[in-house]
């Protein structure tokens, strides 16, 4: 799908706070931002996902302007999204998808991760079966991470694939999952264990969105945005320490450069791991492992993507301590950050839960070979994956997260 002009945003603070987070330490690592990745002109600020003739643009704008640019032609496009956000900007998102010429169809679902799983995947097919999609339709989504990630794979599998827009409407959804073609659904052993890569022909982000965005879904997103910084850009991090209240209080101007810099991160990482086979693009994973088991442990729906990865990244945090990535101090300061902004950094659970989480965490997709793996902290902004850790690190670690 070809690049088309679009003008960002019509308020100056924005886009310069944008076009300042894209530029910091451009020369300094090969996972930060160097200016292949960055198109700019006056009127046209996007990141660049550079995968050769798949490449595609991720814009931030402050409304659904980017949509209308696209190359509809006619074309069907199922607009899937879920009864929050639907009711909010379904038909604000689908005008402009018929500016652009695209004939479109909306498909609801049920808010909440309970949705992502086959028995919606069916319904969803047969919403594109009644529609009339041919191969030369496309699939929007229209929501949060859930959204995403399950109209991804019917976009993935549909017809064995068709054209795929992401218009995530969530922090979390903005700042990783509707970036690099990760797509899935959910079974009762755990997360994500179905699913594939397959990559967006486009991605357009407003952050306006964030405004009708519920409090404790907001927070979830922020643990993905510290999660980079961590991993990849230690600056990046200590700018988000010093950033909390603003971070908490959805500062505008923050809020547009924090989106930017996490996509533009992991846009980097995807273009030089896609499928995640070279180790970097496992980086990503980092509280993940923990996160997963968690999450399926308590019931989908109940604990939050956002909020498992918080505790998740405590849990590595103090591995990565005990194996010489990090001191007393980081992790102290990774605990205060996440409690700042509202997050959990302990889980309340019985001791005798610790045999399914850790089966649950065995079963994880980034278990190899029967050996679990954990991403762990080098030092703050330095990650390396594939880790063995011993049972007893990991009992003891339990033992000091949970209550």
């Amino acid at each position: 799908m070809p690049v088309h002009e679009c003008k960002i945003t019509d308020n100056e603070r924005v886009l310069e706070t944008v076009r300042y987070v894209l530029s910091i330490h451009h020369n300094r690592s090969s996972f930060l931002i160097n200016n292949k990745y960055i198109t700019n002109s006056l009127n046209n600020e996007y990141i660049n996902v550079d995968l050769g003739d798949r490449s595609y643009a991720i814009r931030i704008a402050t409304d659904f302007g980017p949509l209308s640019a696209l190359p509809g032609n006619g074309r069907k496009t199922l607009l899937i999204s879920d009864t929050n956000v639907s009711p909010l900007y379904g038909n604000v998102c689908a005008a402009a998808l018929q500016a652009a010429g695209f004939t479109v169809i909306p498909a609801t679902v049920a808010a909440g991760e309970p949705s992502k799983n086959l028995h919606v995947t069916e319904v969803l097919y047969n919403a594109c079966a009644a529609a009339g999609l041919d191969r030369s339709s496309s699939i929007t989504a229209l929501g949060g991470g859930v959204v995403g990630d399950l109209a991804g794979f019917v976009a993935a599998t549909y017809l064995r694939g068709l054209d795929f827009i992401q218009v995530p409407t969530s922090l979390l959804a903005m700042v990783d999952s509707s970036v690099g073609g990760k797509t899935g659904v959910n079974l009762e052993a755990g997360k994500n264990l179905v699913g594939c890569f397959y990559q967006p022909t486009e991605v357009v982000i407003n952050p306006e969105t964030l405004k009708t965005l519920p409090e404790r879904e907001y927070r979830s997103g922020l643990a993905e945005v510290f999660k980079y910084g961590l991993i990849l850009d230690g600056d990046f991090y200590r700018r988000l320490s010093d950033a909390g209240e603003a971070l908490r209080e959805r500062h505008d101007g923050l809020l547009a450069g924090v989106i930017a810099r996490c996509c533009a991160l992991k846009a980097d990482v995807v273009a030089s791991d896609e499928h995640e086979r070279g180790g970097q693009r496992a980086l990503l994973n980092f509280g993940h492992t923990f996160g997963h088991a968690i999450e399926a442990w308590s019931g989908y729906g109940r604990m939050l993507h956002g909020e498992a990865v918080a505790i998740g990244m405590v849990f590595a945090a103090r591995l990565s301590q005990r194996y010489g990535g990090l001191n007393g101090d980081d992790v102290e300061l990774l605990e205060q950050n996440l409690t700042a902004v509202g997050l959990p950094i302990r889980l309340q659970a019985e001791a005798d839960a610790w045999p399914d989480i850790r089966q649950r965490m065995q079963s994880d997709k980034k278990s190899a070979g029967g050996s679990l793996r954990f991403v762990l902290l080098d030092g703050i902004g330095s990650a390396a994956a594939n880790r063995r850790v011993t049972e007893s690190d990991l009992t003891e670690v339990w033992n000091v997260i949970s209550h």
